[in-house]
Formats: C-alpha cells, sequence, structure tokens
C-alpha cells in the first residue's frame, strides 16, 4: 500500500528537466578550458573533412548555423514567450547585446552601419572566444575560426525574419559582416514610417 501511495505522489509532482529551466536561471558560467578543448574537437572533425581552408571555414559556418537555430528557439521559448524584435536596429543590438553574453560571457564591442551601402552593419570583436585558443598552421595562415560565430549569427538572424548573408573576416579584431537581403530594408524602413 505504501508504494502505490508513494507511487501516486511521486507520479502528481511535474518532473522538470534541463531544457525547461529558463536561461537565467542556473549556473551561467562555464570554464573557458572546457569550450576551448570541445570548440578544438570541433575545428579538428570539420578539418578531418576538407581539403582547404575555404571549405574549412565554410564547414565551420554551416555548424554554427546549426548552433544557432538551436539557440534562438530556445532563448524565445523559454525566455521571451516567442516574441521577436520587428525592427532591424533593435534586432541587431539584441544580437550584439543579449545573444552575445549570452554565449560568450560579454557583449561584442561595436555594431557599426556600413556608411556606403545600407544594407551592410559590421559587429566587431577584438577578440572572438573560437580564436583565443586555435593556434593556425602557416600553411592555412588565413584560417579564421570566427566563421563559426558567423553562422550563428546568420541563422539567429534569418530565423528571427532578417535573411541575411554573415561572413568573418581579420580587420580590427575580428569584423562579422552582415549583409541583409534588399526587402528587409525596405521593410524596416516601412516600419519606422509608420
Amino acid at each position: 500500500m505504501e508504494k502505490l501511495e508513494a507511487l501516486k505522489i511521486s507520479s502528481m509532482r511535474p518532473r522538470t528537466n534541463i531544457l525547461d529551466r529558463p536561461l537565467a536561471k542556473g549556473k551561467t558560467e562555464v570554464s573557458q578550458s572546457i569550450v576551448a578543448l570541445l570548440f578544438s574537437e570541433i575545428v579538428q572533425y570539420c578539418q578531418s573533412r576538407v581539403y582547404t581552408v575555404p571549405e574549412l571555414q565554410t564547414k565551420l559556418h554551416e555548424m554554427g548555423q546549426d548552433v544557432g537555430t538551436r539557440v534562438i528557439d530556445i532563448y524565445f521559448v523559454r525566455e521571451r514567450s516567442s516574441k521577436r524584435e520587428t525592427k532591424l536596429t533593435q534586432m541587431l543590438l539584441f544580437v550584439k547585446t543579449t545573444l552575445w553574453k549570452n554565449l560568450f560571457g560579454k557583449e561584442a564591442e561595436k555594431l557599426e552601419h556600413a556608411n556606403e551601402d545600407e544594407r551592410t552593419y559590421y559587429i566587431i570583436e577584438k577578440d572572438p572566444l573560437v580564436n583565443a585558443f586555435i593556434s593556425v598552421p602557416k600553411d592555412k595562415g588565413s584560417l579564421n575560426c570566427a566563421n563559426f560565430t558567423a553562422g550563428i549569427v546568420e541563422a539567429v538572424l534569418t530565423h528571427c525574419g532578417f535573411p541575411c548573408k554573415v561572413t568573418a573576416h581579420w580587420h580590427k579584431g575580428t569584423t562579422y559582416m552582415v549583409k541583409f537581403e534588399d526587402y528587409v530594408i525596405a521593410r524596416d524602413k516601412q516600419l519606422e514610417d509608420k
């Protein structure tokens, strides 16, 4: 009889799983050495499946897109009750601040708008965590592992309704060039006029 009562009580309590807990709750710091080890394994995995540096950067970008898709779904479902930004500037600020803090523990240094092209924005990060513990051989000197982060940003923006292409470049540390589709800019201008 006691076993039956215990079984009833335990089945009445809702079970919480780690995926149901809010991101803001719990331990928010992760050991940098663990992140470095995991990311170096990702780079080695990608490197074993490609032959050139551009192919490696593309593979890292694709893996980053998978991460970005999952991160944005988790964030908006858990933290924001599925409410997403509708204005481009607000979405870019969300990426620069909130997303960067959740992923890397700090904000990106700068967000800039290109003078010559209204579709292009730059997110500047002086020392990306993904490049911090990677030693690049001389034969792969142009490798920028921040293409992984570029993939994350591209997936986040695209899945939030701001289709774009994001690339990582060596400039002022690492600069992520975000180039939006034409209709994203036109739609944003219409929203501002209302």
